[in-house]
Order: C-alpha cells, then structure tokens, then sequence
C-alpha cells in the first residue's frame, strides 16, 4: 500500500477539503485528487462523497480511517527505529571479561546516555564481514592478521596495546620471579585451549612463540578460564598468558602467581573498526573516548607481531 497515498487520505479528512490538503501537503489539488483516487482503487471503494462543501467520508472511508492513522504512526515507529542516533549503539568486542569489554564499560561510565548493545563475535573476519554488512557499527580487534586486508569502505584506528603477564602455579620453575623476560620462556609449555586456528588470537600468540622459542599449546576443549585456571594452578610444567587488564578472581588455595613480562612487553594491540559512512552520532563520541585515552605505542620495550606495528590504514 502506498503510505503516501494514504497519508494524503488523511490529510483530506483532516483538512475537510482537497485543495486545503494540497496547501498542507505543498501538492497541486490535482495530485492530491490522484492520490486518492488510486488508494480507492487499490481498495475497491469509494473513500469520499464530493460535495458542494468538500469531501465528505463514506461509510468504507469512515471503517478505513483508524487504520490508516494506525498504519501512518507504525510507519513512524518504524523509521525513527533506525534514524540516527535512535538505536542503541552495537559494538562487538571478543569477550564481556577482556580488556575490550572494559573498555565499552569505560565509555558507558563516561556517557550514561548513549545506548549500547555489546556483543561477542568470534573471530576478526566475521567482525568485518559484519561492520561492512552493517549488523554492527564496530568492532574492537586486532588487524590485521597476515593474508588478510581491510575492505576499502572500513577504517581502523588503535586504541589500546594490552601488555600480557605470564600465570603460573606455586610449583612453577619461574612461580618465584618478580618478573620475566620472554627470552626466558624459551622451552615452555604455554597452555591456551582457547587458541583457535584461524583467529587473530591465534595469529598473535603462535608468532610470539615463534619469536621467543616456547610452545603454545592449544590441545583439549576449551571449557572456560575457571578450568584453565585450575590446571595452571596445579601444574609444575604448564603456565598461561592472560592480561594485566583481567580481572579474576580464584580460590586462595589455588597460590597463582601473575608475572609481569619485561625487556620486551609483549602487548596485544586492539583496534576501533567502523565503516566509514555510518551515520550513528554515537561512534564518533566512541572514536573520540578510545583514542584520546591511547597513548600511542613507544618505540622500543614492547613486542607485537609485525602485521600490527604499523597503523592499520585500508
């Protein structure tokens, strides 16, 4: 049904007249005729009796005229659903208990008013697949893993380099260290059962223990930082990575040990993807809190992966 057809239905019940309905719609007396005209036949009745006095509804005008408001406000509804800054904000980020899910939560502080709908997407090509389909407005992710490129209409922009600390349990040969280089993983075993083929996650740490000479070991189902934590903390030959940024919580007869790494920081870098001709106002108030509270990647004491030193361009 042509809804301007029937908003013009309407606006001639209001008015009481076509030709004070035509000045209301900035329409000739003739369009507004025409307008009517095929919404009756498109119904198969007769909507008005032309009088001396104007136009007057029939008993089918009458029964069609509720309907018509209903469908002319749901009209309404349904663009203001989707108009600028109407909608909730969609931002993907790996994990609600990651560093990146901090980073939505500290942009929520920051600006109450500005509605958000977090999600967990898996992997940095679904995420992309989905900023430029626009199921989401961005993503936070590292980019780019090799093999891969970002299509022409989106943008990334670093915001944040999380720097990794090495977990062990009690029974660990570096438990004691106050802090460990990577250089001095050279021979361990690494336990993430999280570590996916495929993913950027994967990519990132694969290319770190092809850099330093330890293992990474990714055997076994994945089920959850809980039991990861519990195999780390009573094992004398496994250890894992996990941010400074995490907050956790274990049982205290557990005795972990976080270790900060040094000479160099290994940092996982994360980046703000969005496509370039989203409208949201709310993604520039995004861009603007996550990068200027970046500041910047130094020169020397830290490690990433080739593939993300560079600012990530097109």
């Amino acid at each position: 049904m042509d809804l301007n057809a029937v908003r013009t239905f309407v606006a001639a019940v209001d008015a009481g007249q076509f030709q004070k309905a035509a000045a209301d719609l900035s329409l000739t007396q003739q369009a507004v005729s025409k307008r009517v005209a095929a919404l009756e036949a498109e119904l198969g009745v007769r909507l008005f009796t032309r009088t001396a006095r104007g136009a007057e509804l029939t008993i089918d005008g009458q029964a069609f005229l509720p309907h018509a408001r209903t469908l002319l406000r749901a009209a309404e509804r349904a663009a203001a659903s989707v108009r600028p800054g109407s909608r909730a904000l969609r931002v993907d980020v790996v994990g609600r208990r990651v560093a990146t899910g901090g980073l939505v939560r500290d942009f929520h502080r920051a600006h109450p008013d500005i509605e958000l709908d977090v999600v967990t997407l898996f992997g940095a090509d679904r995420a992309i697949d989905a900023v430029e389909s626009g199921t989401i407005d961005a993503t936070l992710r590292a980019v780019l893993m090799p093999g891969r490129r970002l299509p022409d209409d989106i943008e990334a922009v670093p915001v944040l380099d999380e720097p990794l600390q090495l977990v062990t349990g009690p029974a660990h040969a570096l438990a004691g260290e106050q802090s460990v280089t990577p250089a001095q993983l050279a021979g361990c075993r690494i336990w993430m059962p999280g570590n996916d083929p495929g993913t950027e996650w994967a990519a990132y740490y694969d290319e770190l223990a092809a850099a330093f000479g330890f293992t990474v070991e990714a055997t076994g189902p994945n089920f959850g930082v809980e039991d990861l934590l519990d195999t780390i903390g009573g094992s004398s030959s496994l250890a894992t990575f996990l941010s400074e940024r995490t907050p956790l919580v274990w049982p205290a007869g557990y005795d972990l040990r976080r270790i900060p790494m040094r000479d160099p920081t290994p940092v996982y870098p994360h980046s703000l993807l969005w496509r370039t001709d989203n409208p949201h106002p709310a993604l520039a108030v995004l861009h603007h809190h996550l990068t200027s509270a970046y500041p910047g990647r130094p020169a020397t004491g830290v490690w990433t992966p080739e593939w993300a030193r560079p600012t990530p361009t097109r």
